[in-house]
């Protein structure tokens, strides 16, 4: 007799402790991925590299996102702010940098990607026009915000040990 009356107490304590855990949120909504390929991330190293090539700060700068982190090969300053990555370009762009992907690895997750890798940056002096030749590793981080891909992340160390141009 007692297992009888256990019975529905038992039923009933299960399924308020299952309850909230199986209820969702009346205003929960789907979360939405863009369709996005390692072409499509490829492509923005091009975007990248037009942006560098205008020469614009305020360009370079609409490629990342409200919130970046732009880490720099020729800066010991983290930039964390729209205007501080402005900053950096307003000096940086002065020596008219081209970039060459040498390596690359992608990565795609929801609305994010990485391109991670190796490059040459070519500087050029603005005084003497001498161009010269940085081989650095980077990390783009990508986040899609506002319906389009943009920078949230940019770190660009150079190579700690000398390379050869082979390597």
């Amino acid at each position: 007799m007692k297992s009888l009356l256990l019975l529905p107490a038992l039923t009933v304590i299960s399924s308020l402790a299952a309850g909230p855990a199986m209820a969702q949120p009346a205003n929960q909504t789907t979360k939405v991925c863009p369709v996005v390929t390692s072409r499509d991330i490829e492509s923005q190293f091009s975007r990248f590299s037009a942006a560098w090539a205008t020469l614009d700060p305020g360009v370079v700068t609409g490629l990342f996102t409200a919130e970046p982190v732009l880490l720099a090969t020729v800066s010991n300053t983290p930039r964390t702010t729209p205007a501080s990555v402005r900053d950096y370009f307003v000096s940086f762009l002065k020596n008219k940098p081209v970039g060459k992907i040498d390596s690359s690895t992608i990565e795609i997750d929801c609305n994010t990607a990485s391109r991670v890798g190796t490059w040459t940056v070519t500087l050029t002096d603005p005084a003497t026009g001498k161009a010269r030749d940085v081989r650095a590793r980077y990390s783009f981080i990508y986040r899609f915000e506002g319906n389009d891909w943009k920078i949230d992340h940019l770190h660009s160390s150079a190579m700690p040990e000398p390379t050869s141009a082979g390597q």
